[in-house]
This record gives C-alpha cells, structure tokens and sequence, in this order.
C-alpha cells in the first residue's frame, strides 16, 4: 500500500480541480515561469505563501527559512535572489514574517535547541539592536509581535544591501522591495511601511518604517 497515500489522492483532486477550470494550465506552467514576486518567507507551515495573497502556482518565486532570515553568508537565500532578480526579472521581493512566530520567540528568550541556535543568532542580533524599544514593551506576547516586525525591516534592509539588488538599481531594472507581516490569527497581511525603489532610497524608507511602528500589532495598517 502507498504510503501516505491521502496526500496522493488530495494531489489528484487538486490537479483534477485546476484541469477542469482551465484545460491547459498545466501545459502553460510546463512552458514557462514567469513571476512578477519573490516571496522571502518563514518556513512555519502556517504561512502558505501563495495561497494567502490568492496567486496560482507559476506566479510567485518563494523562498522560506526559519524567521524570514536574509543574512549575506546563507548562498541558499542569496541564490535565489539572484536567480530571481536577473533571470527572472521580478520587478517584487517581498520579505514577509508572521506574528506568534517560534524562531522569533526562542531569540527573545534566549531558548536553545541545538543547531538551529546559530541559525537564529541572525535574530538575536536584530533584538539586541533595537533592545532599547523591545523592553519598554512590558507584555511577552506583544514584545515578541515587535520583534517579528522589527525582524521583517532589518531583513528587507539586508535584501537592499545585497550586490544583486544594488546592481540591478544601478543598470535601472525595475525593482522593489517590501516588507509585510501575517497574522495567523486574522489571516490578514500588514504593510510595515519599508517599500525601497532604490538604493538611494534605503535609509529613508529604514527610518519610516521604524517611525510607523506602533503598541500592538492589530494597529498595523492591512493591505
């Protein structure tokens, strides 16, 4: 017998689904990828990429880690950013994390697990960058909501110092680069302010992004 043959018979269903739709999806998908988007997102299955921005498969290049990392030493992620960006061509990078995510929690307090520890010391430095406005947040819950969100701009940061993103600004490809959040509990996406066009353009949209952060994540602007 199959093993987890459920996921296989959902498979059919799904492609059976999509076929009757549109009877030639599947042979335009196997023709070419053509996105518009690169999604940098957590790996926390909660986060299906396409599915919460309602896209079909072909339409977004996803990227996931644990907490939405972008860090210059991961060849994984840098990779695919360049494989995005210049062959590709996708004129979108957007960094999304998530509030209640575990990666961002365990670098709050300090928790240890094993090798993922030092993956998530990419973390531990962003709170201990902006630990002066994460302790003035007495509540655990709403402190670790500002850390994801702190997270999301610095990593949006780090995707806009990469050479890939500074060359294709410089030779004048179209290119931005956003930050959002998800909640889990709403389902909603919010926009975090930091949208960059240009290279020129980093520290403004750094500095707006830090000013538009507000107590409590339900007051953060929905897209």
């Amino acid at each position: 017998m199959r093993v987890l043959k459920h996921l296989f018979d959902n498979n059919r269903a799904w492609a059976e689904g999509i076929s009757r739709s549109d009877p030639e999806f599947f042979q335009k998908l196997a023709r070419q990828q053509a996105p518009s988007y690169l999604w940098i997102g957590c790996s926390d299955s909660r986060v299906p990429a396409n599915q919460i921005v309602g896209l079909l498969p072909g339409e977004m290049f996803v990227h996931r880690n644990i907490a939405n990392v972008v860090e210059s030493t991961d060849l994984n992620c840098l990779s695919v950013l360049q494989f995005a960006v210049d062959v590709l061509k996708v004129q979108h990078v957007i960094v999304c994390g998530h509030y209640g995510c575990a990666g961002i929690r365990a670098a709050l307090r300090g928790e240890q697990f094993g090798l993922v520890d030092d993956w998530l010391r990419f973390v531990s430095r962003v709170r201990q960058k902006h630990a002066a406005s994460l302790d003035v947040v007495s509540d655990e819950a709403a402190r670790a909501d500002r850390l994801c969100e702190l997270n999301v701009i610095e990593q949006v940061m780090n995707v806009c110092q990469t050479n890939t993103c500074r060359a294709a600004w410089t030779r004048g490809q179209t290119l931005t680069t956003h930050g959002w959040i998800y909640g889990i509990q709403d389902g909603l996406l919010r926009d975090l302010s930091i949208t960059v066009k240009e290279f020129g353009g980093v520290q403004d949209a750094y500095q707006r992004a830090l000013s538009a952060l507000v107590p409590g994540p339900t007051r953060m602007e929905t897209l």
